[in-house]
C-alpha cells in the first residue's frame, strides 16, 4: 500500500507529543549544525555561540507554526518542519568574516533575501525553468563539497587548536562515523533516521573521560530565558551581501517547490498554484523571523518530509507540535550550552556524514541528468564544479579584485549557481515552467524515497 493510501494513526495528544518528539529528533542534529558551524566560523565566544542555537531553535519552531498551521495568505498547511538551509552557510561565512560586513551585516542580508522570497512567490514559476536538474544537482554538490572542508576541520579538532590533527581527535571521529554507520545499516525506523544524534550523543560519552567535553558553560547557563529580537546589534544593509543571499533564497525555494510537490502525494492533498505561493511565502517570512531573532535563512527539512511518508501521519498537527516543542527548546539555554560543548571531533563524524549526505544528494539529482544525449550537459557542470571550487583551492584568487565584490566572489556556491544557470541558457535554452515543475517533483520524490 502506498504511503498516500495509509491511514493516519491514532492522533490523541500523547501520540502528537510523541510523533511530535520524533520529527524534531530526526531534523535536531542537522538544525542545530548551521549555528555551530557559522558561530565558529566567525570565533564567537561560547556563550554567544549558545545564543545562536536557542535562537535556531526558536526561530525555528515559529517558522514551522507559519508554515505547518499557517497564517492569512501565507503558509502551506501541510505536515513541514522548518531548519536553517545549509546552501547560506558559505556565503555567510564569507560574509561574517569580510569587514564591514559581519554578523550584523549577515542578518542584514538576510532579512532583505525573505523579505525577496516573500515578494518573489508568485514568480517563482517563471523562474523554476532557470533551475532544471543539471542546474540544481551541479549547485547542491557544490554546497556539499564546500560543507565537506568545514567537516574535515572539526574532525582535526577545529582550526586554531593547537592540536590540530591529534590522533584522539581522529579517533574520536572515527568511532562518531561508524557509530552512525552502524546504526543507519542495522537499525531501522525512528532510531535509524536518528543515526546522527545518536552517534554525537555517543561520541560525547567517549570524548568526556579525556577531558575534551567542557560543562563549565553549561552549569553557568540558566535553564530559562527569552530569545531577543536584534541580540548582536541592528542588522546592516550590504548590497553585495543582499544579492548574494538573494541568489541563495531563490535556489532554496527551488528545492521548496520539489519538497511540496512530493509532500502533496504523499499526503494525497491537491497543491495548487495559490497554495504552492503560500508555501513559498512562508519560506521568506520564516527567513526574515530568522534574521529578526539572531538566527539565518529557513527551509523545508526533506529528512522529514520522508518521515511523513515512512510513518503514514499525514496530518499537520504533528509538525504544528514539533514547532511547539523547537519553541520550547529554544527558551532553554542550558540545551544550547550542552550543544556548543560537544567537541569539534565528534561534531566532525557526524559532519562527514551531514555534509557528504548533501553532495551525495547533487550526484542523485545529476544521476536523472541525460549526459549521453546532451553532451552539453557535461560542459555545464563541468565548468560550474572549476568555479565553485576556486574560493576553496585558491582562496587569493581574487585578491586583486574590488574589495566590495569579494564576499560575491569569496562564495563558490554563488560562483557556481551564475556559471550553471548561465552556461544552461546557453546550450539548453530555456525550458517550460511546466517541465520544470515536474523535475522538481521527480527530484523530491526520489529524494523521499531515499
Amino acid at each position: 500500500m502506498s504511503s498516500a493510501a495509509r491511514p493516519d494513526p491514532v492522533t490523541r495528544p500523547a501520540a502528537l507529543g510523541l510523533l511530535g518528539l520524533q520529527h524534531v529528533l530526526v531534523m535536531y542534529a542537522g538544525a542545530v549544525a548551521v549555528p555551530l558551524i557559522v558561530g565558529r566560523a566567525l570565533k564567537l565566544p561560547p556563550e554567544q555561540v549558545a545564543l545562536l542555537v536557542s535562537a535556531d531553535l526558536f526561530a525555528g519552531g515559529l517558522a514551522t507554526l507559519v508554515q505547518s498551521w499557517g497564517l492569512p495568505g501565507i503558509g502551506i498547511r501541510m505536515p513541514v518542519m522548518m531548519g536553517v538551509t545549509f546552501a547560506a552557510v558559505t556565503p555567510m561565512v564569507a560574509m561574517g568574516l569580510s569587514p564591514g560586513v559581519g554578523l550584523t551585516g549577515i542578518y542584514g542580508a538576510v532579512i532583505a533575501a525573505g523579505l525577496f522570497a516573500f515578494l518573489a512567490a508568485p514568480l517563482i514559476g517563471r523562474l523554476l525553468p532557470l533551475f532544471p536538474p543539471v542546474v540544481t544537482g551541479t549547485i547542491i554538490l557544490v554546497i556539499g563539497i564546500s560543507l565537506m572542508r568545514v567537516g574535515v576541520n572539526w574532525a582535526a579538532g577545529g582550526v586554531g587548536n593547537p592540536h590540530y590533527g591529534a590522533p584522539l581527535h581522529l579517533a574520536i571521529a572515527a568511532f562518531v562515523l561508524c557509530v552512525i554507520l552502524a546504526v543507519t545499516r542495522f537499525c531501522t525506523g525512528f532510531v535509524g533516521s536518528a543515526s546522527v544524534l545518536i552517534g554525537i550523543v555517543a561520541g560525547m560519552l567517549v570524548a568526556a573521560p579525556f577531558g575534551l567535553v567542557d560543562l563549565g558553560h553549561v552549569v553557568t547557563a540558566p535553564w530559562f530565558d527569552v530569545v531577543r529580537p536584534f541580540a548582536f546589534g541592528l542588522p546592516t544593509f550590504d548590497p553585495v551581501s543582499i544579492v548574494t543571499m538573494c541568489v541563495v533564497m531563490i535556489v532554496v525555494m527551488v528545492e521548496s517547490t520539489g519538497m511540496f510537490l512530493a509532500l502533496s502525494e504523499i499526503c494525497a492533498e491537491p497543491l495548487d498554484e495559490a497554495r504552492l505561493v503560500r508555501g513559498l511565502r512562508a519560506d521568506g517570512l520564516g527567513t526574515m523571523i530568522g534574521g529578526v531573532f539572531n538566527t539565518f535563512p529557513y527551509t523545508s527539512f526533506s529528512q522529514n518530509i520522508g518521515l511523513v511518508g515512512v510513518t503514514g501521519v499525514r496530518t499537520r498537527l504533528v509538525a504544528v507540535v514539533g514547532g511547539v516543542i523547537m519553541l520550547g527548546l529554544g527558551l532553554v539555554p542550558k540545551l544550547a550550552a550542552l550543544v556548543e560543548a560537544v567537541p569539534q571531533c565528534v561534531l566532525g563524524g557526524a559532519g562527514l556524514v551531514m555534509f557528504g549526505m548533501v553532495g551525495a544528494t547533487g550526484t542523485r539529482i545529476l544521476g536523472g541528468v541525460d549526459f549521453a544525449g546532451n553532451r552539453n550537459n557535461l560542459f555545464i557542470v563541468a565548468v560550474s564544479v572549476g568555479f565553485g571550487m576556486i574560493p576553496l583551492v585558491a582562496p587569493n584568487f581574487f585578491k586583486e579584485m574590488p574589495h566590495a565584490l569579494h564576499p560575491l566572489l569569496d562564495s563558490g556556491i554563488l560562483l557556481c549557481a551564475l556559471s550553471a544557470v548561465l552556461l544552461n541558457l546557453f546550450f539548453n535554452g530555456l525550458g517550460t515552467a511546466e517541465a520544470a515543475r515536474d523535475a522538481a517533483a521527480r527530484q523530491a520524490r526520489a529524494a523521499e524515497a531515499h
